[in-house]
Order: structure tokens, then C-alpha cells, then sequence
């Protein structure tokens, strides 16, 4: 089993950067690809980024191409994610989870989740 913990998260102005960590704990999760999602109030938890656990392979949603980076420390047990000109819609809580196989992008996937981490853009 793996626990994972979320942080970085807090208000940021529209345009503004923040990064994102997931740790995990109990035991080393550099073998398990890893995901990034986000639920904002109102609406479903979708998909953000992930990452292979060789962190060879990449994913992202068409919204956050471009702006976002999905990165990983597998010697620190640490997956990153770096959100650059952040958009106000984007403000959410965000979920890191892993031991996921197959499509990435999908929420079934995966076994282990955080517990999230707030993301506040304001305009």
C-alpha cells in the first residue's frame, strides 16, 4: 500500500505559477505510473497529467498542453506538477493518485489517492 500526500497548493493570481508535490509514504512508489487530477465545486474530478514510472512517457489534457508539466523524483518519492499561466476556471482541488495501469487518463484506473490540495486563481 501507498500513501500519498499532496502539497503546494494556495492562491495564486490569474497568469501566476504554482508547483504541485505528491508524496508518497509507506512504501516507494517508483514503480507505479502516476496521475494528477482536479474537482472543482459542482463538477467531476478530470484528468490533469500523468506519468509513466520511468517518468519516459507523458500525458496531458488539451487544457493545460503547453502550461503544465508532469515531472518526477523517483529518489525523493516525489511526482511534481508545474502549472504555469494559470486560468481562474482551473481553480480546484487537486489529487494526485497511483499505481495505475492502462489508460492513464481515466479516475478507474488507479489504486491509491491523496487526500487533495487547494488551488485558488483568482482573477
Amino acid at each position: 500500500q501507498v500513501q500519498l500526500v499532496e502539497s503546494g497548493g494556495g492562491l495564486v493570481q490569474a497568469g501566476g505559477s504554482l508547483r504541485l508535490s505528491c508524496a508518497g509514504s509507506v512504501r516507494t512508489f517508483s514503480s507505479d505510473n502516476v496521475g494528477w487530477f482536479r474537482q472543482a465545486p459542482g463538477k467531476e474530478r478530470e484528468f490533469v497529467a500523468a506519468i509513466s514510472w520511468s517518468g519516459g512517457s507523458t500525458y496531458y489534457a488539451d487544457s493545460v498542453k503547453g502550461r503544465f508539466t508532469i515531472a518526477r523524483d523517483n529518489a525523493k518519492n516525489t511526482v511534481y506538477l508545474q502549472m504555469n499561466s494559470l486560468k481562474p476556471e482551473e481553480t480546484a482541488v487537486y489529487y494526485c493518485a497511483a499505481n495505475g495501469s492502462g489508460n492513464l487518463r481515466l479516475r478507474s484506473t488507479y489504486h491509491y489517492w491523496g487526500q487533495g490540495t487547494q488551488v485558488t486563481v483568482s482573477s
